[in-house]
């Protein structure tokens, strides 16, 4: 019987290089590839954290060889700024919370990667992504078994027609299961710094990197309270997201966060925490997995990676949009980001946060 053949995504970390080293003992033709997804501008301007870098390629590289298995590197450099950095920038720009990496893991990871598969004549491709999928004809997506890892989240609009073609070797792992694993192959990166930020964006500054990359000029505005009264001015609205708090640069008698952007008029509204708290949401472009699509039910409900699910209604408005309803309140829903919905520790589906209703 022939061997199934698999395109591992390297990232140089040590997730991915366990995950090929998983598929390789459990008798998988495992091929790797490193993606080169960085704009040229970008590749000298950080300083440690990086998908890309010749350091993370280097490492890929070392981890392959060792695991006598081949490498390769792929170069998704204009699809990547055309599917991740625009969509990204054009988000903030529009007074609206991206997240790239939902994107990134749509478009790149498992879309332009998975055609690439194909072409090598692969049957499956594998990161080292912490979730499980489960099923056999009928595919679920899982959370992982380290809950403190798991990237369900992320992976939400990956979609049943996707998943029969992916593995998630470390799903069942924990990081530490993962790092010792690592250590026991001789495999260097078992103590690799990991990356918890947008690979792109230098030093973590979004403001300077969204306003470099459009063109866009420094842009003052009035920071005002629900009343319409100014008690601050700004910079521009892209600098600002809902929910925060640090950065307003306003005294005041109770902390102040940030409530509602508008890049029309160039304004933050800010308020107390309690005004930050809402339940009812609309969510659109809404993917399901195993074929749900029903008018009204409950789920749990993730509104951010760092969310902690909650139980909430879920009422068909039209076709993929739904109108989300939490049972109590809940901080900083914010426009741009992904709401996921769950069974337990399934992922049912999930869509896009379009317009928060209060």
């Amino acid at each position: 019987m022939t061997k199934k053949r698999v395109l591992v995504a390297m990232s140089g970390g040590v997730d991915s290089s366990i995950a090929s080293a998983i598929l390789k003992s459990e008798g998988y033709e495992v091929i790797g590839v490193t993606l080169k997804i960085w704009p040229k501008e970008q590749c000298g301007n950080h300083k440690e954290k990086s998908c890309c870098s010749l350091e993370d390629i280097e490492d890929a590289k070392r981890v392959s060889n060792i695991l006598n298995i081949k490498h390769y590197v792929l170069n998704f450099e204009e699809v990547f700024r055309k599917e991740v950095i625009d969509y990204f920038t054009n988000e903030y720009l529009r007074g609206r919370t991206p997240n790239p990496c939902i994107v990134c893991n749509e478009k790149i990871k498992f879309g332009r990667l998975l055609k690439k598969a194909k072409e090598l004549e692969c049957d499956f491709i594998a990161t080292g992504h912490y979730a499980r999928i489960e099923g056999n004809g009928l595919y679920k997506l899982r959370e992982s078994v380290d809950k403190t890892k798991d990237q369900s989240y992320v992976l939400f609009s990956l979609g049943c027609e996707n998943i029969q073609n992916i593995l998630f070797p470390v799903g069942n792992l924990t990081k530490k299961d993962v790092k010792e694993k690592a250590k026991e192959l001789g495999l260097s990166v078992y103590n690799k710094k990991e990356s918890q930020e947008i690979c792109f964006v230098p030093d973590n500054n979004y403001s300077d990197f969204i306003r470099e990359y459009s063109g866009i000029e420094v842009k003052k505005g009035d920071i005002i309270d629900l009343s319409g009264k100014k008690i601050g001015t700004h910079n521009g609205f892209w600098n600002f997201t809902i929910g925060q708090r640090k950065g307003l640069g306003i005294a005041h008698k109770h902390p102040l966060y940030v409530i509602d952007i508008n890049p029309e008029k160039n304004t933050i509204v800010v308020g107390n925490s309690n005004e930050t708290k809402k339940k009812r949401f609309i969510v659109k472009d809404v993917k399901w997995f195993c074929e749900t699509d029903l008018d009204n039910f409950k789920a749990l409900v993730k509104i951010r990676y760092n969310h902690r699910k909650a139980d909430a209604l879920l009422r068909r408005i039209e076709n993929k949009k739904l109108e989300v309803e939490f049972e109590k309140a809940q901080d900083a829903i914010t426009p741009g980001q992904a709401a996921v919905f769950y069974d337990k520790d399934y992922v049912i589906g999930g869509g896009w946060i379009e317009k928060v209703l209060g």
